[in-house]
């Protein structure tokens, strides 16, 4: 993606020929390792949250909103995979402007994203409720 960038910024800048595909491919890259990475590599404490409230929990309370949490995140994009699938799926019938990839691959990492998230939030809930549940706080 990072060569691809800068190939069309020599192009565009440099040699004044700009390149449709590397700006396509850059794009369809980031898509897939952004929700790739969300999906399979970044872990609950790396994530963005407004913790205020429970933070002044104690750890059963904290336990409790996480618990409550994971269930919610679970329930929502697995409620939303269907339809997410199903949009997906008829996307295939459109392709990129210029590398003419199809929309569906492109938009696929978005789908295995859903349901590795549900399945980390199930699992989480699951440790949460287990002896060792300290250990998800």
């Amino acid at each position: 993606m990072f060569c691809a960038f800068l190939l069309q910024v020599f192009m565009r800048y440099v040699v004044n020929r700009p390149l449709g595909w590397s700006d396509e491919l850059s794009v369809i890259l980031y898509v897939w390792g952004i929700f790739w990475a969300a999906a399979f590599m970044a872990t609950e404490r790396e994530h963005v949250a407004l913790d205020l409230l429970y933070a002044a929990l104690p750890d059963r309370g904290k336990r409790l909103f996480a618990a409550l949490g994971a269930l919610i995140v679970a329930g929502l994009f697995g409620a939303a995979l269907p339809a997410t699938a199903d949009y997906v799926r008829f996307m295939a019938r459109e392709r990129t402007s210029v590398l003419g990839v199809r929309f569906d691959l492109v938009f696929a990492p978005f789908v295995l994203f859903l349901v590795a998230a549900a399945l980390r939030a199930l699992l989480r809930f699951r440790r949460l409720c287990g002896r060792r549940w300290r250990d998800e706080l």
